[in-house]
């Protein structure tokens, strides 16, 4: 199969398309997906450079231990382990997976849903990691009806879901981004749109602040809050090498939350079988259509994730991994 790999960590350069072998035949309760789309993530990014460095302490000091890249699928049930009762080869399904942009996947049931009939591939392969930290980060805010809601950097791929998600919710929305992301952002149906560069721009006396990457001063964002208002942090980019500024940040807001009135948490994305269930049902209803700003081939891998590491893509990146054949109908 083809699939995409470092044996280093690097930029962009690191990342090769090669000739692997197939995974092993599915056991206990794992699921072989026959990728047809891919989402590129934050994470991915992280993971190829090996930074912030403090994360090689779980995925390879030197070296990553693991060759494959990528995380966020849409394809099609090929093989089921004996364990494995709610899917069958030929479902479609979204979810993640270890080393997704690669022909073929192999992850647990729990990491997978069905994708419903009518919904498009490239959508269901969008919201993964992205979506499920869009809900977590909501929570984190305490965001619900009628709150008042800052979304800053709106216009990439958590931000984007994040606005939408929050608007679903019937929140009242303020959505930050740049001038160029402005008409996609708008699409999601915010109340305003603002100027990320512009923080006379903002607004204060949120209820919910989510933040999706920058380095904000902690210090400035708290200033955003009504008195008992919440802070979500999402993102370990920019600042040092070690911790990254983002996390340093998240881990400032821990030490201080306990201690001040205002909710500040760092979010960090992770799987949730019930958040995942969520984005499946709001997919298959037409109420989250994500923002997809271009789908490329897997050959153009580094490209992608160059170019959302850039801050420059308006919604979600996606690569075109196969085109599985077709199987049993996704509700059936």
């Amino acid at each position: 199969m083809r699939a995409v790999v470092r044996e280093r960590y690097g930029d962009s350069s690191v990342l090769r398309v090669v000739r692997r072998a197939d995974p092993p035949a599915p056991v206990r309760d794992q699921v072989l997906v026959e990728v047809g789309t891919a989402g590129v993530n934050m994470a991915d990014w992280h993971l190829m450079t090996g930074l912030p460095s403090v994360a090689r302490l779980v995925f390879g000091v030197r070296a990553p231990r693991e060759h494959g890249l990528g995380r966020d699928l849409a394809g099609v049930v090929r093989a089921v382990g004996p364990e494995v009762a709610s899917l069958r080869p030929g479902d479609a399904v979204l979810g993640t997976a270890p080393a997704a942009f690669a022909e073929l996947a192999l992850t647990r049931e729990r990491a997978l849903a069905r994708i419903p009939e009518g919904v498009r591939p490239e959508h269901a392969a969008a919201v993964p990691t992205a979506g499920t930290t869009a809900l977590h980060a909501l929570r984190a805010a305490r965001v619900g009806a009628g709150s008042r809601v800052l979304v800053l950097g709106a216009g990439g791929g958590v931000g984007s879901l994040a606005v939408r998600l929050a608007v679903l919710a019937g929140a009242r929305v303020t959505a930050a981004t740049s001038p160029g992301k402005a008409a996609t952002v708008r699409a999601l149906g915010p109340e305003s749109v603002v100027d990320r560069s512009d923080r006379s721009a903002w607004g204060t006396g949120y209820d919910g602040v989510v933040v999706t990457g920058g380095l904000d001063p902690l210090r400035d964002l708290r200033r955003l809050l009504a008195p008992r208002g919440a802070l979500a942090l999402v993102g370990a980019e920019g600042g040092g090498d070690v911790l990254g500024g983002g996390t340093t940040r998240q881990l400032r807001a821990a030490l201080l939350s306990p201690f001040v009135r205002q909710h500040l948490v760092g979010v960090v994305s992770r799987d949730d079988p019930a958040a995942l269930a969520r984005l499946r049902d709001l997919l298959a209803d037409g109420s989250l259509v994500p923002a997809v700003e271009r789908v490329l081939p897997l050959e153009r891998a580094a490209e992608a994730v160059d170019h959302l590491a850039s801050g420059a893509a308006r919604g979600k990146v996606l690569l075109a991994v196969s085109s599985p054949a077709a199987g049993p109908s996704a509700g059936g």
